[in-house]
């Protein structure tokens, strides 16, 4: 008998068998359909001896002093600041937009006093900020939304810009320095031996199983278990009794060169020509030596596994349906991505995990042995971030 079946083994799943195991006793099954741990942060070494990221380029950046000495239990860290150019009008400038970015694209010696009035220029008045149109124009008009944001939005999201929550071109900031860090974070840095060193650390321990090639549905019924922790899609859960959510998702395709170094950051964005969004190089990030180079081309799709939940309103009202089901559903905690609908980066998923174990600690008793009750009934849990 388990006390928990964990759906999915990526971060949300991995924290909480870790935390559920290691701090309680619990026995715990994690089980994933995928033929590999790690979710989308798995990494592997290719024919050639070269660490790739499976599902895209992933760089773990916080500024929360917990999650990250949480983390720091299971890998050493390589400092990484992750710089990005972007491919306009021929160039290649800094993204985020900064001072350089301006200065090279219209051959100007701006400095960073001048910058917010050239801005503000420009800028186009947006009574009530609703798309992510809004966002940049409000800021720095429609000549840089058009060469930096539309065009890739449209590839990314299959959307206009103007048909998309706020939230989505909010996350790029706009500077009006020279940082040419695509994050500012005070903690910038990669796991020394590959995400998937790490999850291992994180699931190595006698009460935790690890099923993978499995889908938890044929299993559920015959597995015992007490507890359910659910970090897919929540509309999958029920069947999509409401109708599918709309996600985006990713095809990559991976190439190793004959070269040692191919391009002149970790990633060049294309946000005005080629099908594809943008291409990585990983020994940027992950230090490795090596005479050959491997790098990854990124082509959003309508169809695949899903990525990326499309924050819209309609979808978000679909979204509160499912959760009200989710709130009903007794033993389940929702947790993650999926499960909540929610565009999170990996130390957000870890912070809601451990917030999520916080609630179960409080809510679920222990047995004299260390062990959960197993009498306890809970409602369904849909996870909130830390």
């Amino acid at each position: 008998m388990f006390d928990w079946m964990i759906v999915g083994a990526g971060f949300a799943g991995s924290v909480l068998a870790e935390r559920l195991a290691s701090q309680r006793g619990d026995r715990v099954l994690v089980v994933d359909r995928r033929n590999h741990i790690g979710g989308n942060a798995f990494d592997r070494y290719n024919e050639h001896g070269l660490l790739v990221h499976q599902y895209g380029p992933h760089i773990f950046h916080t500024n929360s002093e917990r999650i990250f000495d949480y983390l720091s239990q299971f890998t050493e860290w390589r400092a990484y600041e992750h710089r990005v150019l972007a491919q306009v009008d021929g160039m290649l400038v800094p993204i985020p937009i900064n001072l350089d970015t301006v200065n090279k694209l219209y051959n100007l010696n701006l400095t960073s006093e001048e910058l917010p009035a050239w801005f503000a220029e420009r800028a186009e008045p947006v009574d009530i900020i609703k798309t992510s149109r809004d966002v940049v124009v409000s800021v720095v008009g429609v000549e840089l939304y058009e060469k930096f944001f539309q065009g890739y939005t449209r590839k990314q999201w299959g959307l206009d810009p103007s048909e998309l929550d706020k939230s989505i071109t909010a996350r790029v900031p706009i500077r009006t320095n020279r940082d040419d860090r695509y994050f500012t974070d005070s903690h910038q840095f990669m796991p020394r031996d590959g995400y998937t060193r790490m999850f291992e650390k994180m699931l190595d321990h006698p009460n935790i199983a690890v099923m993978t090639n499995t889908d938890y549905r044929t299993i559920r019924d015959l597995v015992p278990h007490r507890k359910l922790i659910y970090t897919g899609p929540i509309d999958e859960y029920f069947d999509h009794r409401y109708g599918k959510l709309p996600y985006r998702s990713l095809q990559f395709r991976h190439e190793t060169l004959d070269v040692e170094q191919a391009l002149p950051t970790g990633t060049i964005n294309y946000p005005m020509t080629e099908d594809y969004t943008r291409v990585s190089e990983y020994k940027h990030m992950t230090g490795q030596i090596h005479p050959k180079t491997a790098v990854t081309y990124e082509y959003p799709s309508a169809t695949g596994d899903p990525y990326y939940p499309i924050l819209r309103p309609e979808n978000a009202a679909l979204y509160k349906q499912y959760e009200a089901l989710a709130t009903a559903t007794p033993d389940v905690w929702f947790v993650g991505r999926l499960a909540t609908y929610r565009y999170y980066n990996m130390d957000q998923v870890t912070g809601q995990a451990l917030a999520t174990f916080e609630r179960i600690e409080a809510s679920v008793p222990r047995l004299a042995n260390g062990r959960s009750h197993a009498g306890v009934a809970l409602p369904g849990t849909v996870a909130s971030a830390a």
